[in-house]
């Protein structure tokens, strides 16, 4: 590693220019992971032609603040108001959204700033010192593989819903048949489209999740509007964290660094299920599990460190290898090669001025992001002042902007009011939606991959115990589905030694 080449690469990222476009690609970033329904992707598309006539090197430093930047946004309208800006966003609502009706949104978006930044200068170290050998590990991801990982992800996230399993597996299985609507990718059948030509190309999961979180969110308040009227007047909390809070926050954020870091490297895997695992992993180390989805710091921090240090994990097989780690980083592939750069495996090798000014940008551009948002933050909580009457409406209008501009079809209307009146029905009868939206979001690649693995191996249900990483899966998904029991079993005995009263496990 020559030190010469990353001092230039650091005095390239500190140019005026480029500091410019870190800033307002981290800016612009965080304002459009905010709005529901466009996210990182769209935001980057928009954007690409913005890059025409610039040098590379400042073409890339600013695609992907933006990129991360929308990492850090899309949970400012998770906390503050249950609506996700993207997929990799659903999990800060889980705890972020209970802290805002706590009185603590300033303190939830401030810690969610510090665990983001966190996240990603944890995942810019592993980038430094681990982009090749994760490369190779990706390598070894074969159709097999992706599936035990997706059913691994889905039962860490089932398992989450101790005391409710059953409507767990409900709201999973749910997911995973809105995901077979559409054309069936091997047989060009058309599944459950009801002849209908905009469901061919399915149902789209963004505005799954902004009709279940926002539309949803909106109807359930609507029916108890008069109790919010009491309630408006709490304190909105500081826009600092506690010592408390950040005693709680911090070994969460440094675990769930790497994890999100390494589940980023996977092609195909993204932010969405990086934060739904970093938050089912803290949830059964804590010693406190039952106050998870109720306001815990650490169910806020440890996704929001996951989800920023997944993006910075999904530029390894970009750069590396030319294989688009998430969308985002499949809009990004495309506009670097029109502008000449040519990602693959003698990227490093023939450019490495320009991919260590790329890593010193990373560093650098995190650093501005966490000054932005915790600027923003008290601008922000300003929102939770805005009377009921006028803040519903709002919500709305953007959840029908954003559902619109997915595939400007009035169609995906009827499905968001759709999706909005069950995720009504989910609220009020206790579902857990985690399982639904997941098990959405990757059931089309996870029976893809199933099936793939077993056109390979002939019909042979073996391939799924064909190497290390297979077996290591499979005993991940049996533990975490034997979680819940495990917990149980504990859960009595203590009580039984405390009380002195025989137990019958």
């Amino acid at each position: 590693m020559d030190t010469q080449v990353i001092l230039d690469g650091l005095m390239t990222a500190l140019h005026p220019m480029n500091l410019l476009w870190l800033t307002l690609g981290g800016l612009l970033g965080t304002i459009v992971g905010m709005l529901p329904g466009l996210g990182p992707a769209t935001g980057v598309a928009i954007l690409i032609p913005v890059t025409f006539g610039m040098e590379p090197i400042s073409a890339l430093i600013l695609l992907a603040a933006i990129y991360y930047g929308a990492m850090y946004g899309g949970s400012r309208s998770s906390i503050l108001i249950n609506t996700p800006g993207d997929g990799s966003a659903i999990a800060a609502t889980f705890d972020g959204y209970p802290m805002t009706k706590k009185g603590q949104a300033g303190q939830a978006m401030a810690i969610s700033a510090v665990a983001s930044l966190i996240g990603g200068l944890i995942a810019v170290v592993g980038f430094v010192l681990l982009s090749a050998p994760l490369a190779n590990l990706a390598i070894r991801f074969g159709p097999a593989e992706y599936f035990l990982l997706m059913l691994f992800t889905l039962s860490a996230v089932v398992s989450l819903s101790i005391g409710k399993m059953v409507k767990g597996f409900i709201a999973m299985l749910a997911g995973l048949l809105i995901g077979t609507v559409g054309i069936d990718l091997q047989t060009g059948v058309h599944r459950f489209t009801l002849d209908i030509p905009h469901f061919s190309d399915g149902i789209d999961f963004l505005v799954v999740i902004i009709g279940i979180y926002a539309v949803g969110e909106v109807l359930f308040n609507l029916l108890t509007i008069s109790k919010q009227k009491v309630q408006k007047n709490k304190k909105l909390g500081k826009v600092w964290f506690t010592k408390e809070q950040w005693k709680r926050s911090k070994w969460p954020i440094v675990r769930s660094g790497p994890l999100g870091f390494i589940i980023g490297v996977l092609p195909g895997a993204g932010g969405t299920i990086a934060s739904m695992l970093s938050y089912s992993t803290e949830k059964q180390l804590s010693k406190k599990p039952d106050e998870f989805g109720k306001g815990a710091v650490e169910g806020l921090a440890a996704p929001e460190s996951a989800n920023n240090a997944a993006s910075v994990g999904a530029m390894i097989p970009l750069l590396t290898m030319g294989i688009p780690g998430s969308g985002t980083t499949a809009v990004m592939l495309g506009a670097l090669v029109m502008l000449g750069i040519r990602p693959g495996p003698l990227l490093f090798e023939n450019s490495p001025d320009l991919v260590w000014s790329f890593i010193n940008s990373m560093f650098i551009g995190n650093l501005i992001l966490v000054v932005i948002n915790i600027a923003m933050v008290g601008l922000l909580v300003k929102i939770l002042n805005i009377p009921s009457q006028v803040l519903y409406p709002i919500i709305l209008i953007l959840s029908f902007m954003g559902a619109y501009t997915l595939g400007y079809s009035t169609i995906d209307f009827y499905i968001l009011i759709a999706f909005g009146v069950i995720g009504l029905f989910l609220k009020i009868l206790d579902f857990p939606i985690a399982p639904l939206i997941l098990a959405l979001i990757v059931g089309t690649s996870m029976e893809q991959n199933l099936r793939k693995s077993l056109v390979l191996s002939d019909g042979s249900f073996n391939i799924f115990f064909s190497s290390s990483i297979c077996i290591g899966l499979i005993i991940l998904t049996i533990l975490s589905l034997c979680y819940p029991l495990i917990v149980k079993v504990i859960s009595k005995r203590r009580f039984a030694k405390d009380t002195g009263e025989p137990t019958d496990v």
